[in-house]
């Protein structure tokens, strides 16, 4: 029975890791597949068993991280002591979270085990000496960015665009209306309650972003609401997971309270429908980002992290931008108010720009659209064809050993 180990560190990764598993199923070499290590509940669902829990990895920046370290360090201590026993894999794939899967990935191809590793660090945007680490640890890199397999063939690192799995779950054209219908029904919300402007709010996935930018968020809400007053307006924040809805909860509560007129939602998940309906989007900077630019939707990206993660990423970086979108097309194409230009007026205020100039949005739109077209391949059957051609040699090479 063939067997694959995979870690997945957060829930963009248990995101991208899930259309995978479910190509691998489809693979006939692949029948009988056993795969284990630590998923998402959406990896869970395609058949794999995590072993531990996938929150004790779900940490942002450098003093988060320390915080969390001991319990990471004995996680990873007990995976791969686990996986170079009697849990030995055909292969192993680790899915983003690098700063804990490349050190699991150069124990095991010591000894070895076949590595690959789906979506490359963003070795372009900061930390590119991390590459020779990479050259050590990894047999192949799945690129889900076209640029990138240039800087791999650069350093002689076997790597593959595989596209980015988002582009081709999310439609070409999005239809708001039929979003805010099927929101509407599901919350069972009066018919009309989402006539008007909507605005999607989304505020992160993690513990520490709700408790660094969400009350910058609901603050923003507030004096948006105040300076479009005349307007109907709609707030939707899809809360990414279950712990998180008791600290938005709190925020909501003291929100309304002090301005009860305003039309605030908390919807259990959802984001894509909430981005989907969406007029406008105030987001945290991450992979969301990416999801907002795919349903084509003007946004404002706004971030904060304690004062020393941002001196330690302010001096190891090399882009002038952090957000995905930006990125991707190499320009400010939609704006960044991060750390200290993180405040409720100038978040407002970019949020009010796009909502007045429908020709800048348009533009925007269009742009997206180029965007969507080059990141659109069919993602999870080239990794999973990648798992299931390094299985078949790892298995060869065994029988001819």
């Amino acid at each position: 029975m063939p067997k694959l180990a995979c870690v997945a560190g957060e829930p963009s990764g248990d995101l991208l890791a899930a259309p995978v598993l479910s190509a691998l199923n489809q693979i006939p070499d692949m029948a009988g597949l056993e795969v284990y290590g630590i998923g998402g509940p959406r990896m869970q669902a395609e058949g794999m068993r995590s072993d531990w829990p996938m929150e004790t990895l779900s940490v942002r920046g450098y003093v988060e991280a320390i915080q969390q370290l001991p319990a990471i360090l004995k996680l990873r201590k007990e995976l791969i002591q686990n996986l170079m026993g009697e849990r030995r894999p055909d292969v192993y794939l680790g899915i983003d979270a690098p700063d804990f899967n490349l050190g699991v990935e150069l124990q095991l191809r010591k000894v070895g085990i076949p590595t690959l590793h789906f979506v490359s660090p963003s070795i372009w945007a900061w930390r590119a000496g991390r590459i020779k680490k990479i050259s050590q640890a990894v047999e192949r890199m799945l690129c889900i960015f076209p640029f990138e397999t240039e800087i791999y063939d650069r350093a002689g690192v076997a790597s593959t665009y595989v596209g980015h799995p988002l582009a081709s779950e999310i439609p070409l054209e999005p239809n708001a209306n039929q979003a805010r219908e099927k929101i509407t029904n599901i919350q069972k919300l009066p018919s009309d309650t989402l006539d008007g402007m909507v605005i999607a709010v989304l505020p992160g996935s993690r513990s520490s972003e709700i408790e660094l930018i969400a009350p910058v968020f609901f603050e923003t809400i507030e004096l948006l609401a105040e300076r479009l007053k005349g307007h109907k307006l709609h707030f939707l924040i899809p809360v990414a997971t279950p712990r998180l809805r008791a600290p938005l909860e709190e925020l909501l509560i003291k929100t309304k309270t002090k301005n009860p007129d305003i039309e605030i939602h908390l919807l259990d998940g959802m984001a894509d429908e909430v981005l989907e309906a969406s007029d406008v989007v105030l987001i945290a900077s991450g992979t969301a980002t990416l999801q907002a630019a795919l349903w084509k939707k003007p946004m404002v990206i706004s971030y904060k992290v304690p004062w020393l993660t941002a001196q330690i990423m302010k001096r190891q970086g090399y882009l002038p931008y952090v957000g995905l979108p930006n990125i991707l097309c190499g320009e400010f194409v939609v704006p960044e108010l991060l750390q200290d230009d993180a405040t409720p007026q100038k978040l407002a205020k970019a949020l009010q720009v796009w909502l007045d100039n429908p020709g800048k949005v348009a533009e925007l739109k269009a742009r997206f659209a180029q965007m969507h077209e080059t990141l659109r391949r069919p993602t999870g059957l080239l990794v999973a064809q990648a798992v299931a051609q390094t299985i078949a040699n790892s298995r060869q090479k065994r029988v001819n050993s």
